[in-house]
């Protein structure tokens, strides 16, 4: 997501309601692409650029897996970034049937094959077969699947979603949550379950991030990509919400919210 400019139809007014729900509810959402939002919604980066870092991780790894993949953006950005430089080997996993096909189309010219595997299934790889395994927002980190897949020695790089993230969106549209709902999601908890899967934590960095969303196009596409934020949302089922916070928007200025998202580096002991 990038800077903002007020939403025109082409002429001198600006659009209006519908156009703009209509817009964002047509706009596909497969794979992590997400430039469409360029002068529609922002959101701050975390200080740590994790691509630019997981490139020199794959520059020196011997063997890589790049777990829920989405649709392959941020591994094959990171490995042009690394280039000459590459693994021997390298797969990415993906669960969702569109992020396959598109992350296939993006990742077979490199040569590397992407494996669909749902979240909860088991990876098909041996034992020990990967130096470096990395994941950007997975949904859940299989933690006893990470720790089984790497080499001892080997690396988990990762940038994970935190808790509450984005949550004053959500809860515009669902209500206050329990903090119970995001506590699976929290750094504190996550190496809790590293570390019973056998990983040592060597860095676990939080941050919290600005989001501001300049219209409801952007809203109800970033709810219709970022599916689990509000489950079952459709822009006729929250039309009434949207309409208030078209209303809003136009009125005061932009939506403002905040991600959180956390850097983590485990290693499976030597």
């Amino acid at each position: 997501m990038s800077a903002q400019q007020p939403s025109w139809d082409g002429g001198d007014r600006p659009r209006g309601f519908e156009d703009l729900v209509a817009e964002g509810a047509a706009v596909p959402t497969e794979g992590r692409d997400f430039s469409w939002f360029e002068g529609r919604a922002t959101e701050a980066r975390p200080s740590w650029g994790y691509a630019v870092s997981l490139a020199g991780r794959l520059a020196a790894a011997r063997a890589a897996l790049d777990v829920q993949t989405g649709g392959g953006e941020v591994l094959d950005f990171a490995l042009r970034r690394a280039a000459p430089k590459a693994p021997v080997l390298a797969v990415a996993t993906e669960g969702w049937p569109a992020n396959v096909a598109r992350a296939t189309a993006l990742l077979r010219p490199r040569g590397i094959p992407v494996v669909a595997v749902a979240e909860d299934e088991l990876l098909p790889f041996a034992d020990a077969a990967f130096d470096l395994v990395s994941s950007r927002h997975p949904v859940r980190p299989p933690w006893a699947e990470i720790a089984r897949v790497l080499e001892p020695g080997g690396t988990y790089f990762a940038q994970h979603v935190g808790p509450r993230s984005v949550f004053e969106l959500v809860e515009y549209f669902l209500g206050p949550l329990p903090d119970e709902v995001s506590a699976v999601r929290r750094p504190d908890r996550e190496r809790v379950d590293a570390e019973a899967a056998g990983l040592e934590i060597v860095d676990l960095r939080a941050e919290r991030l600005r989001v501001e969303f300049h219209d409801i196009a952007a809203v109800v596409h970033f709810l219709r990509k970022v599916v689990w934020m509000v489950p079952g949302f459709t822009a006729d089922r929250y039309e009434e919400q949207l309409r208030f916070l078209h209303e809003r928007i136009e009125s005061e200025g932009p939506f403002v919210a905040h991600s959180t998202r956390h850097l983590v580096e485990a290693r499976r002991p030597a």
